[in-house]
């Protein structure tokens, strides 16, 4: 069991912190994993594997764009998993997310994950509650394998609350940058949101032993991008990253 109380954690920063202070330390970071990320390409030892989970129009686009905006396109890729193909239905479950996973070296971003599998379906009862328990066991000996073989996986819930969703869902049925995202169920979905908590919450109970999970306060994009490209920065630095020597 984690110690994750998601009803108890604000989606808000603190009053005291300043919106201007903080964009300069995330500016900082970013420029920091870009220099960091060219280390682990070249040294080609580990790779990075980071989850973005989150409702709908928690900013899981905006951190992707923001918080890696300077890598080298050369050593990242990104990965959103949307409604399993009928391909993809015919195998387990992470057969789709496996083949995704990063190669040493590269930096892999998914937007949404492996875990739909035990968020949407156990909210829409597509599966019975012991399949979704077996597969919290399967996903924790995943990511632990994945840790074995030189992948650091961070896990980010974009802790977004449901009046600030419905604002952003709202917003892009008049903002024409953000029309293209505009789905009519989205609003239907909002409706589950209780159901979804739940199902997050059973999720942050048994799949954060070896593999913990950052709740990121969503509410205010300055605030959720610092704090992931901390963790990101943190993760990197960790690893001792150098560039090769001539052999």
């Amino acid at each position: 069991m984690s110690n994750i109380q998601l009803s108890t954690i604000s989606t808000l920063p603190p009053k005291s912190m300043d919106k201007s202070d903080y964009e300069e330390k995330t500016k900082a970071y970013i420029e920091a994993i870009g220099e960091m990320q060219n280390m682990l390409f070249a040294q080609g030892k580990y790779s990075l594997l980071v989850v973005l989970q989150g409702m709908d129009a928690s900013g899981k686009d905006g951190v992707i764009k923001e918080v890696f905006s300077g890598v080298n396109p050369m050593g990242c890729k990104v990965k959103g998993f949307k409604k399993p193909t009928e391909e993809e239905m015919k195998h387990d479950f992470l057969w789709r997310v496996h083949k995704e996973v990063p190669e040493k070296g590269m930096i892999q971003i998914f937007n949404r994950s492996h875990y739909e599998d035990v968020v949407i379906q156990r909210v829409h009862k597509w599966v019975d509650a012991a399949t979704i328990k077996r597969r919290y066991a399967h996903i924790n000996a995943f990511e632990q394998l994945l840790e074995e073989n030189g992948t650091r996986v961070l896990k980010f819930y974009l802790h977004v609350s449901q009046e600030e969703q419905i604002e952003r869902l709202k917003e892009r049925l008049s903002d024409r940058k953000k029309m293209w995202k505009y789905n009519a169920n989205d609003l239907e979905e909002s409706k589950l949101w209780k159901d979804y908590m739940e199902a997050y919450q059973l999720a942050f109970d048994h799949c954060s032993g070896e593999v913990p999970w950052h709740i990121i306060p969503a509410d205010k994009n300055w605030y959720k991008e610092y704090l992931i490209a901390q963790v990101i920065h943190d993760t990197l630095k960790s690893l001792n990253l150098e560039y090769p020597a001539l052999s």
